[in-house]
Protein backbone atom coordinates (compact mmCIF):
# COMPACT_ATOMS: atom_id res chain seq x y z
CA UNK A 1 0.00 0.00 0.00
CA UNK A 2 1.33 3.44 -0.84
CA UNK A 3 0.60 6.85 0.66
CA UNK A 4 -0.55 9.78 -1.48
CA UNK A 5 1.11 12.34 0.80
CA UNK A 6 4.56 13.24 -0.40
CA UNK A 7 4.49 10.32 -2.90
CA UNK A 8 5.19 10.11 -6.61
CA UNK A 9 2.92 9.78 -9.62
CA UNK A 10 4.55 6.57 -10.81
CA UNK A 11 6.94 8.33 -13.15
CA UNK A 12 9.35 9.41 -10.45
CA UNK A 13 8.03 12.99 -10.33
CA UNK A 14 6.95 14.36 -7.00
CA UNK A 15 3.25 15.14 -6.93
CA UNK A 16 2.16 18.73 -6.47
CA UNK A 17 0.05 19.92 -3.61
CA UNK A 18 -3.74 19.90 -3.67
CA UNK A 19 -6.01 22.77 -2.73
CA UNK A 20 -8.97 22.59 -0.32
CA UNK A 21 -11.18 21.09 -3.06
CA UNK A 22 -8.67 18.43 -4.03
CA UNK A 23 -7.58 20.14 -7.24
CA UNK A 24 -3.97 19.72 -8.36
CA UNK A 25 -1.85 22.91 -8.04
CA UNK A 26 1.85 23.41 -8.56
CA UNK A 27 4.35 26.10 -7.68
CA UNK A 28 4.02 29.07 -5.38
CA UNK A 29 1.16 31.54 -5.45
CA UNK A 30 3.47 34.08 -7.13
CA UNK A 31 3.69 31.78 -10.16
CA UNK A 32 -0.07 31.29 -10.41
CA UNK A 33 -1.32 34.85 -9.86
CA UNK A 34 -0.57 37.68 -12.34
CA UNK A 35 1.66 40.46 -11.07
CA UNK A 36 0.33 43.88 -10.08
CA UNK A 37 1.41 45.46 -13.36
CA UNK A 38 -0.67 43.01 -15.34
CA UNK A 39 -3.69 43.49 -13.08
CA UNK A 40 -3.42 47.29 -13.34
CA UNK A 41 -3.35 46.93 -17.13
CA UNK A 42 -6.49 44.79 -17.08
CA UNK A 43 -8.29 47.38 -14.92
CA UNK A 44 -7.25 50.15 -17.32
CA UNK A 45 -8.59 48.17 -20.31
CA UNK A 46 -11.90 47.69 -18.50
CA UNK A 47 -12.14 51.41 -17.67
CA UNK A 48 -11.04 52.81 -21.04
CA UNK A 49 -12.31 50.13 -23.44
CA UNK A 50 -9.04 50.35 -25.34
CA UNK A 51 -5.81 48.41 -25.05
CA UNK A 52 -3.93 51.30 -26.67
CA UNK A 53 -5.42 53.81 -24.24
CA UNK A 54 -4.54 51.56 -21.30
CA UNK A 55 -0.97 51.27 -22.59
CA UNK A 56 -0.64 55.07 -22.87
CA UNK A 57 -2.02 55.58 -19.37
CA UNK A 58 0.50 53.15 -17.88
CA UNK A 59 3.40 54.49 -19.94
CA UNK A 60 4.10 51.33 -21.95
CA UNK A 61 3.89 50.55 -25.67
CA UNK A 62 0.81 48.90 -27.17
CA UNK A 63 2.80 45.80 -28.28
CA UNK A 64 4.07 45.46 -24.68
CA UNK A 65 0.51 45.75 -23.38
CA UNK A 66 -0.73 43.11 -25.85
CA UNK A 67 2.10 40.81 -24.85
CA UNK A 68 1.29 41.28 -21.17
CA UNK A 69 -2.39 40.45 -21.73
CA UNK A 70 -1.51 37.30 -23.71
CA UNK A 71 0.90 36.22 -20.99
CA UNK A 72 -1.81 36.74 -18.36
CA UNK A 73 -4.29 34.72 -20.40
CA UNK A 74 -1.81 31.85 -20.73
CA UNK A 75 -1.09 32.00 -17.02
CA UNK A 76 -4.77 31.85 -16.04
CA UNK A 77 -5.85 29.54 -18.87
CA UNK A 78 -8.78 31.72 -19.97
CA UNK A 79 -9.37 34.48 -22.52
CA UNK A 80 -9.70 37.89 -20.88
CA UNK A 81 -9.93 40.48 -23.66
CA UNK A 82 -11.66 40.45 -27.06
CA UNK A 83 -9.73 42.70 -29.45
CA UNK A 84 -11.35 44.26 -32.53
CA UNK A 85 -10.86 47.33 -34.74
CA UNK A 86 -13.52 49.06 -32.65
CA UNK A 87 -11.55 48.57 -29.42
CA UNK A 88 -11.11 46.03 -26.67
CA UNK A 89 -13.75 44.60 -24.39
CA UNK A 90 -13.58 42.12 -21.56
CA UNK A 91 -14.84 38.59 -21.98
CA UNK A 92 -17.17 37.24 -19.32
CA UNK A 93 -14.17 35.60 -17.67
CA UNK A 94 -12.24 38.85 -18.05
CA UNK A 95 -14.99 40.81 -16.27
CA UNK A 96 -14.91 38.34 -13.37
CA UNK A 97 -11.10 38.42 -13.16
CA UNK A 98 -11.23 42.23 -13.26
CA UNK A 99 -13.45 42.29 -10.15
CA UNK A 100 -10.90 40.14 -8.34
CA UNK A 101 -8.04 42.23 -9.69
CA UNK A 102 -9.65 45.41 -8.36
CA UNK A 103 -9.66 43.99 -4.83
CA UNK A 104 -6.03 42.89 -5.12
CA UNK A 105 -4.91 46.31 -6.41
CA UNK A 106 -6.85 48.10 -3.67
CA UNK A 107 -5.18 45.88 -1.08
CA UNK A 108 -1.79 46.64 -2.65
CA UNK A 109 -2.53 50.37 -2.49
CA UNK A 110 -3.38 50.03 1.21
CA UNK A 111 -0.14 48.06 1.70
CA UNK A 112 1.83 50.80 -0.07
CA UNK A 113 0.19 53.54 2.01
CA UNK A 114 1.02 51.65 5.20
CA UNK A 115 4.62 51.16 4.13
CA UNK A 116 4.90 54.87 3.33
CA UNK A 117 3.53 55.69 6.79
CA UNK A 118 6.24 53.50 8.31
CA UNK A 119 8.90 55.28 6.25
CA UNK A 120 7.52 58.66 7.27
CA UNK A 121 7.66 57.66 10.92
CA UNK A 122 11.22 56.40 10.49
CA UNK A 123 12.25 59.55 8.65
CA UNK A 124 10.73 61.85 11.29
CA UNK A 125 13.61 61.25 13.69
CA UNK A 126 17.28 60.37 13.73
CA UNK A 127 19.18 59.19 16.80
CA UNK A 128 22.94 59.69 16.58
CA UNK A 129 25.52 58.46 19.07
CA UNK A 130 29.03 59.90 18.72
CA UNK A 131 32.30 59.88 20.60
CA UNK A 132 33.25 63.21 22.09
CA UNK A 133 35.74 64.57 19.54
CA UNK A 134 33.44 63.85 16.61
CA UNK A 135 30.39 65.12 18.50
CA UNK A 136 32.07 68.41 19.38
CA UNK A 137 34.10 69.21 16.27
CA UNK A 138 32.63 67.44 13.23
CA UNK A 139 28.97 66.56 13.80
CA UNK A 140 27.66 70.13 14.15
CA UNK A 141 28.57 70.92 10.53
CA UNK A 142 27.14 67.65 9.26
CA UNK A 143 23.89 68.19 11.15
CA UNK A 144 23.50 71.71 9.77
CA UNK A 145 23.85 70.27 6.25
CA UNK A 146 21.37 67.50 7.07
CA UNK A 147 18.89 70.05 8.39
CA UNK A 148 18.99 71.85 5.05
CA UNK A 149 18.09 68.60 3.26
CA UNK A 150 15.64 67.13 5.79
CA UNK A 151 14.11 70.06 7.69
CA UNK A 152 11.32 67.92 9.18
CA UNK A 153 13.63 65.32 10.72
CA UNK A 154 14.19 65.71 14.46
CA UNK A 155 17.75 64.78 15.42
CA UNK A 156 18.90 63.73 18.88
CA UNK A 157 22.60 63.43 19.69
CA UNK A 158 23.95 61.14 22.38
CA UNK A 159 27.59 62.00 23.10
CA UNK A 160 29.88 59.62 24.99
CA UNK A 161 33.06 57.64 24.58
CA UNK A 162 33.49 55.01 21.86
CA UNK A 163 32.51 52.16 24.19
CA UNK A 164 29.26 53.93 25.11
CA UNK A 165 28.49 54.55 21.42
CA UNK A 166 28.78 50.82 20.68
CA UNK A 167 26.52 50.00 23.63
CA UNK A 168 23.87 52.46 22.43
CA UNK A 169 23.84 51.00 18.93
CA UNK A 170 23.67 47.39 20.08
CA UNK A 171 20.84 48.24 22.47
CA UNK A 172 18.82 49.80 19.64
CA UNK A 173 19.04 53.27 21.21
CA UNK A 174 20.75 54.91 18.21
CA UNK A 175 20.39 54.68 14.42
CA UNK A 176 23.97 55.63 13.53
CA UNK A 177 27.16 56.01 15.52
CA UNK A 178 30.61 57.58 15.17
CA UNK A 179 33.75 56.33 16.93
CA UNK A 180 37.44 57.17 16.90
CA UNK A 181 39.18 54.16 18.45
CA UNK A 182 41.79 51.82 17.00
CA UNK A 183 39.29 49.08 16.05
CA UNK A 184 35.63 48.48 15.27
CA UNK A 185 33.65 47.36 18.33
CA UNK A 186 32.31 43.79 18.17
CA UNK A 187 28.88 43.50 16.58
CA UNK A 188 29.23 46.60 14.41
CA UNK A 189 29.97 47.29 10.76
CA UNK A 190 31.81 50.46 9.84
CA UNK A 191 33.01 52.87 7.18
CA UNK A 192 36.00 55.21 7.51
CA UNK A 193 34.74 58.79 7.13
CA UNK A 194 37.80 60.87 8.06
CA UNK A 195 41.34 60.72 9.42
CA UNK A 196 42.75 62.36 12.51
CA UNK A 197 45.90 62.32 14.59
CA UNK A 198 46.64 62.91 18.22
CA UNK A 199 49.23 65.47 19.26
CA UNK A 200 51.02 66.16 22.53
CA UNK A 201 50.20 69.63 23.85
CA UNK A 202 51.23 71.67 26.87
CA UNK A 203 50.77 75.19 28.21
CA UNK A 204 53.43 77.69 27.00
CA UNK A 205 55.37 77.63 30.29
CA UNK A 206 55.91 73.86 30.32
CA UNK A 207 59.53 72.67 29.83
CA UNK A 208 58.51 70.48 26.87
CA UNK A 209 57.58 73.56 24.82
CA UNK A 210 61.26 74.62 24.81
CA UNK A 211 62.68 71.28 23.66
CA UNK A 212 64.99 71.22 20.65
CA UNK A 213 64.47 67.55 19.86
CA UNK A 214 61.29 65.46 19.61
CA UNK A 215 59.93 63.76 22.67
CA UNK A 216 60.75 60.04 22.82
CA UNK A 217 58.06 57.41 23.38
CA UNK A 218 59.65 56.25 26.62
CA UNK A 219 59.67 59.77 28.04
CA UNK A 220 56.05 60.28 27.04
CA UNK A 221 55.08 56.99 28.70
CA UNK A 222 56.97 57.90 31.88
CA UNK A 223 55.33 61.31 32.32
CA UNK A 224 51.93 61.69 34.05
CA UNK A 225 49.47 63.17 31.52
CA UNK A 226 46.03 64.73 31.56
CA UNK A 227 44.03 62.08 29.74
CA UNK A 228 40.58 61.07 28.61
CA UNK A 229 39.04 58.15 30.48
CA UNK A 230 39.51 54.51 29.48
CA UNK A 231 36.97 53.53 26.82
CA UNK A 232 37.42 56.76 24.88
CA UNK A 233 38.82 56.56 21.37
CA UNK A 234 41.60 59.02 22.24
CA UNK A 235 42.73 56.89 25.17
CA UNK A 236 42.57 53.69 23.11
CA UNK A 237 44.89 55.15 20.46
CA UNK A 238 47.37 56.45 23.03
CA UNK A 239 47.40 53.19 25.00
CA UNK A 240 47.99 51.24 21.78
CA UNK A 241 50.83 53.58 20.78
CA UNK A 242 52.54 53.29 24.16
CA UNK A 243 51.83 49.62 24.79
CA UNK A 244 49.38 50.43 27.57
CA UNK A 245 52.02 52.37 29.53
CA UNK A 246 50.39 55.81 29.50
CA UNK A 247 50.31 57.29 33.02
CA UNK A 248 47.29 59.43 33.96
CA UNK A 249 47.86 62.53 36.04
CA UNK A 250 44.13 63.31 35.77
CA UNK A 251 41.42 61.38 33.89
CA UNK A 252 38.54 63.45 32.54
CA UNK A 253 35.44 62.45 30.59
CA UNK A 254 35.37 65.19 27.95
CA UNK A 255 37.80 66.76 25.53
CA UNK A 256 36.78 70.24 26.67
CA UNK A 257 37.69 69.40 30.28
CA UNK A 258 41.06 67.95 29.24
CA UNK A 259 41.86 71.07 27.21
CA UNK A 260 40.92 73.36 30.08
CA UNK A 261 43.18 71.47 32.47
CA UNK A 262 46.07 71.58 30.00
CA UNK A 263 45.59 75.31 29.32
CA UNK A 264 45.65 75.96 33.08
CA UNK A 265 49.15 74.48 33.23
CA UNK A 266 48.16 71.39 35.22
CA UNK A 267 50.24 69.22 32.89
CA UNK A 268 50.75 68.05 29.31
CA UNK A 269 48.05 66.15 27.43
CA UNK A 270 47.43 64.17 24.27
CA UNK A 271 44.45 65.38 22.24
CA UNK A 272 42.96 65.26 18.77
CA UNK A 273 44.41 67.77 16.35
CA UNK A 274 40.80 68.62 15.48
CA UNK A 275 40.13 69.71 19.05
CA UNK A 276 43.02 72.11 19.68
CA UNK A 277 43.19 74.26 16.54
CA UNK A 278 41.98 77.41 18.28
CA UNK A 279 44.19 76.88 21.35
CA UNK A 280 47.26 76.39 19.15
CA UNK A 281 46.54 79.45 17.03
CA UNK A 282 46.15 81.65 20.14
CA UNK A 283 49.21 80.09 21.84
CA UNK A 284 47.23 78.93 24.83
CA UNK A 285 48.63 75.49 24.03
CA UNK A 286 51.82 74.50 22.24
CA UNK A 287 52.29 71.36 20.14
CA UNK A 288 55.21 69.18 21.27
CA UNK A 289 56.88 67.07 18.53
CA UNK A 290 57.07 63.32 19.28
CA UNK A 291 59.34 60.75 17.64
CA UNK A 292 58.30 57.23 16.61
CA UNK A 293 54.86 57.19 18.24
CA UNK A 294 51.92 56.11 16.05
CA UNK A 295 49.19 58.61 16.88
CA UNK A 296 47.23 58.64 13.60
CA UNK A 297 43.72 57.21 13.64
CA UNK A 298 40.66 56.63 11.50
CA UNK A 299 37.30 58.14 12.35
CA UNK A 300 34.47 55.73 11.58
CA UNK A 301 30.72 55.65 11.18
CA UNK A 302 29.33 52.48 12.77
CA UNK A 303 26.04 50.59 12.79
CA UNK A 304 24.87 47.10 13.89
CA UNK A 305 26.24 44.32 11.72
CA UNK A 306 23.96 43.52 8.79
CA UNK A 307 21.78 46.63 9.23
CA UNK A 308 23.02 49.15 6.69
CA UNK A 309 21.81 52.69 7.50
CA UNK A 310 18.57 53.77 5.81
CA UNK A 311 16.54 56.98 5.64
CA UNK A 312 18.02 59.99 7.49
CA UNK A 313 20.89 57.86 8.83
CA UNK A 314 21.94 57.00 5.29
CA UNK A 315 21.68 60.67 4.28
CA UNK A 316 23.88 61.73 7.20
CA UNK A 317 26.43 59.06 6.34
CA UNK A 318 26.63 60.41 2.78
CA UNK A 319 27.18 63.94 4.13
CA UNK A 320 30.16 62.84 6.22
CA UNK A 321 31.84 61.59 3.05
CA UNK A 322 31.12 64.80 1.21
Amino acid sequence: MSSRAGGTNGTGDTEGAQDARGRHVTGSLAHRVPDLGALELLLAVARLGSLGGAARELGITQPAASSRVRSMERQLGVALVDRSPRGSRLTDAGALVTDWARRIVEAAEAFDAGAQALRDRRDSRLRVAASMTIAEYLLPGWLVALRAQLPDTAVSLLAGNSTAVAERLLAGEADLGFVEGVSVPTGLDSAVIAHDRLIVVAAPGHPWTRRRRPLEAAELAATPLILREKGSGTRQVLDAALGGLARPLIELSSTTAVKAAAVSGAGPSVLSELAVGEELSTRRLVSVPVADVALARDLRAVWPTGHRPTGPARRLLSLTRA
